[in-house]
């Protein structure tokens, strides 16, 4: 990573030359894609560069003016480039902008300054130096070994001076679906002052999070960050540049320690006799740097990958240098281990093939690849994003058996199941304005949350009843007990509908549907009750002329009560009866039609 840096510096530096005209132009433009022989050899990097395009009359053409195709190529060329640096690094937040806001400058710039005599040749070593820029830019992004603790975006790389006492903050994250313990980050110091920048006397003490709350979609990281603070004072030999800070970190997570490096950036301004650390980078010529094939994205099919399922893997890579192809390319993608102990362990993803390797002949000097492999999902994963590393093994021109390493996450998702228990209904049958209670458990049957959980009834001869359970955790039960009033006569087969929903952490809803059974039939007690009334009154009255009838009035009493209850149970019975015939007829009906057409 130091000696990478400082090669990014390093033509930093020089694009800085070259756009300010201190100096000489140190690269050279070889010639497009479209005019080399793909089997021609193209110079590898350290050695001496020469222009390989020109015009058809001999004359080079970078020293005519670009054409407007010409510059609009160059401004796609670095949109690209830039495009994906931001895709392959995951770039976000002020990292992103950085990258955003060089490639908006330099396309207004290719638009009107290059226009001219020698312009062409001046455009194409303008593009180079951008995109070495941007290299640099993304070399001083901090970076963590773990896939839980990381530096928040917020993070900016501060300048500091030699002699000078500063306070170094790193604004660390826990992206861990469970909570840290015991965090313990300690300065990795070095003696050497092209590897640590400040005094080993001021590294200060080990600092300690004694507890890491996990990590909550539902809150924003700044809002649980941990800034941890450190005290140093800069080496008064320290050379100019960019240092890598690095952090050794220990933490216990389910009972387990682990390990983990933070990474950030400091710059820092040298005196001149200490010099730079881009100028040791340059003044190394017995170390070439390798070609490097980085991951530029990846689709899955189908795109929402469940748990359980077999899904196709398409990643894209891309072989970053301009002048050096790659060779006898092994690519290996394994999953990340999970588990808490070595009995328990397990690959959230397994090849159907049975192989996780992927082998590619060539990628030429700036060209992508699509890595293709069919892969399934363990049954019983979380609903969390997943890493699966592509650990990458291929020859270069000067060297043999080199290895790079990238990463992907692939979110998984669970299938959300809800289930409902045997519904009570007391009473079953009431009369309008009258109410009934209804009760049934509803189940978490799958192992994702159920968020703002409804249970509505539908009916025609029904209201109310709406009732709010809220959140249900993956394997618990939540109940209803609802109170529903009749609001019309039942004029059908007396079904109405419990409409359960329920939303996913992304807030999409689903719905299921439970039938019940409640008759409502019409007020008739009203009725009833004057004549009752009546009858009452005039068995008073009877009783006052006999004068002595108290032994006759309490049988008839009951002789009444009794034939009202016959008479409703008769009219809902009538009633019923009555639509039964009607369905029957409508589905003699509907069959004489299909009889009908059957014989067209």
């Amino acid at each position: 990573m130091r000696n990478w840096m400082k090669r990014g510096m390093a033509l930093v530096l020089t694009g800085m030359i070259v756009l300010s005209g201190m100096g000489t132009t140190v690269m050279q433009v070889w010639a497009t894609e479209n005019g080399n022989d793909a089997g021609s050899e193209q110079p590898g990097e350290g050695e001496p560069q020469t222009k390989a395009s020109s015009s058809e009359n001999g004359e080079d053409e970078s020293q005519r003016p670009p054409t407007d195709s010409q510059m609009e190529i160059a401004k796609s060329d670095i949109a690209a480039y830039a495009n994906n640096l931001i895709i392959s690094h995951n770039l976000t937040g002020s990292d992103k902008q950085k990258i955003v806001d060089m490639l908006n400058e330099a396309q207004q710039k290719i638009s009107k300054d290059y226009n001219h005599a020698n312009g062409y040749g001046e455009m194409q070593n303008y593009v180079k130096n951008v995109e070495n820029m941007m290299d640099a830019v993304v070399a001083s992004i901090p970076s963590s070994t773990s896939e839980f603790l990381s530096l928040a975006d917020t993070y900016q790389t501060p300048t500091v001076k030699y002699g000078q006492a500063v306070t170094i903050v790193l604004p660390v994250i826990n992206l861990s679906p469970a909570a840290l313990s015991d965090v313990m980050i300690k300065p990795h110091i070095s003696n050497l002052v092209a590897e640590w920048p400040f005094e080993p006397s001021s590294a200060g003490a080990t600092r300690t999070i004694l507890s890491f709350p996990p990590y909550d979609n539902q809150r924003n990281l700044e809002e649980v960050r941990q800034d941890i603070s450190f005290n140093f004072v800069v080496r008064s030999d320290v050379k100019s540049g960019y240092y890598p800070l690095k952090f050794d970190v220990t933490y216990t997570r389910n009972g387990t320690v682990e390990t983990a490096e933070l990474t950030t950036y400091v710059k820092t301004i040298g005196t001149a006799e200490s010099g730079s650390l881009d100028g040791d980078a340059m003044g190394d010529n017995t170390q070439k740097s390798k070609p490097r094939i980085i991951v530029t994205g990846f689709e899955t099919n189908p795109a929402q990958v469940l748990a359980g399922e077999t899904f196709v893997l398409t990643i894209h890579v891309k072989n970053t240098s301009k002048s050096s192809s790659v060779t006898n390319v092994l690519f290996d993608m394994q999953a990340k281990e999970e588990g808490k102990d070595a009995d328990s362990t397990f690959a959230a993803f397994l090849p159907t093939s049975g192989s996780s390797s992927v082998y590619v002949d060539t990628i030429a000097p700036g060209a992508s690849k699509d890595l293709v492999i069919e892969m399934s999902a363990k049954s019983d994963l979380s609903q969390k994003p997943y890493v699966l590393d592509v650990n990458m093994k291929y020859d270069a021109k000067d060297a043999i058996d080199l290895t790079d390493t990238a990463s992907v996450s692939i979110p998984i998702y669970q299938e959300q199941r809800c289930e409902t228990g045997d519904a009570e209904v007391m009473p079953m049958d009431i009369t309008v304005g009258g109410q009934t209670n209804i009760m049934f458990d509803v189940y978490n049957t799958g192992k994702t949350t159920l968020y703002n959980v409804w249970v509505k009834f539908e009916g025609d001869s029904i209201t109310g009843g709406d009732s709010f359970l809220g959140t249900i955790p993956s394997g618990v039960t939540g109940s209803v007990d609802a109170m529903v009033t009749g609001a019309a006569p039942t004029m059908d087969d007396g079904k109405i509908k419990a409409v359960i929903s329920f939303e996913n952490e992304s807030g999409v809803v689903t719905t299921i549907e439970k039938e019940l059974e409640l008759f409502v039939s019409e007020e008739m007690m009203g009725d009833f009750s004057d004549e009752m009334m009546g009858m009452e009154g005039d068995m008073i009255g009877m009783e006052e002329m006999t004068g002595g009838g108290n032994k006759f009035i309490l049988p008839i009493v009951i002789v009444v009560i009794v034939l009202v209850i016959v008479a409703v149970i008769v009219v809902v019975r009538i009633r019923k009866k009555k639509k039964e015939q009607a369905e029957l007829a409508a589905d003699l009906s509907a069959l004489d039609d299909t009889d009908g057409i059957d014989r067209r």
